[in-house]
């Protein structure tokens, strides 16, 4: 039976046109977000809070406990390895966030007639270096042992309280105008604190995702002098064509590049699941709920 509503559920995806596509996408991508943001909103901080523990506890000479915070940065490395970034456009709440604030930007811009203006390529990617260094600072602080010094600084902790409905924040103004200055950036850029300053996505990019489920396009198919897919991307990424073997590490899963295809030669996981499928996005959207839970997230 259950055999039978998949291919069902296939067979209807494969007959649906491109609009009607993007439009079911974009709401489920949407409705997947909110779902992860009102009942998962601590999976980012305690995957990163896996990174601190680890380099404090190296640094401290202690021995390494299993521990929620260790086995949420395990989990969501491996779930990154195996799927890529789809949990940073999917299920991190501070991604989600940073999607919808830049959202009401773009529907300002379209009352108003314009077109949001973006950052260069060259730039976003020059700026992208700071995430790293970010990531570098803080793990260095936690070997150091010197990082519980710093409460109060970090954006995301404010993030966490303010999700928490926790309006006491002594103590957390630097964090609180460091929350504000991101809030800011991601109004005006797509995924800004994602492409710069997010230390779990330098984490991510730094890993050996596995090609068997990334995006690929028929190069040889586009029109030529198109460049749809890369002009929408969030990450100004040129899409890897369908035989290559190499793997986007800054990719976040959103299919963007899908729904703007002309041709839709844009294919994302093996067969059957194939292609700007409901399904593939469902299953990997359950799977990652259901790990999370799993470890107590």
């Amino acid at each position: 039976m259950a055999e039978e509503r998949i291919r069902q559920i296939i067979q209807l995806d494969k007959k649906t046109d491109k609009k009607t596509k993007k439009r079911i996408h974009t709401a489920l991508r949407a409705a997947i977000q909110i779902s992860f943001f009102i009942l998962l909103p601590s999976a980012y901080t305690a995957a990163f809070g896996g990174a601190k523990y680890l380099f404090t506890q190296l640094g401290a000479g202690e021995f390494i406990q299993w521990t929620p915070f260790l086995a949420a940065l395990v989990l969501l490395c491996g779930y990154t390895m195996l799927f890529g970034k789809f949990f940073c456009g999917y299920g991190c709440a501070f991604g989600s966030l940073g999607d919808w604030i830049y959202a009401l930007h773009a529907t300002i811009c379209r009352i108003r007639g314009t077109k949001p203006k973006r950052v260069s390529s060259k730039i976003m990617e020059a700026l992208s270096v700071i995430k790293y260094l970010i990531l570098a600072a803080v793990l260095l602080l936690c070997f150091a042992g010197i990082y519980d010094k710093t409460r109060g600084v970090s954006p995301w902790d404010v993030f966490a309280q303010l999700h928490a409905g926790n309006l006491k924040l002594a103590g957390y103004w630097a964090g609180g105008m460091l929350l504000g200055l991101i809030l800011v950036g991601m109004f005006v850029q797509e995924r800004f604190f994602c492409q710069v300053l997010c230390p779990l996505g330098a984490i991510f990019s730094l890993l050996p995702i596995l090609p068997f489920f990334t995006l690929r396009r028929k190069k040889e198919a586009c029109i030529k002098g198109c460049s749809a897919c890369t002009r929408n991307c969030p990450s100004d990424l040129e899409l890897l064509q369908k035989q290559s073997l190499q793997v986007m590490g800054d990719c976040f899963q959103c299919h963007k590049c899908m729904g703007v295809c002309p041709r839709q030669n844009i294919t994302c996981g093996r067969s059957p699941l194939r292609g700007n499928e409901i399904l593939f996005t469902l299953i990997r959207a359950a799977l990652l709920a259901a790990l999370c839970v799993w470890i107590g997230i």
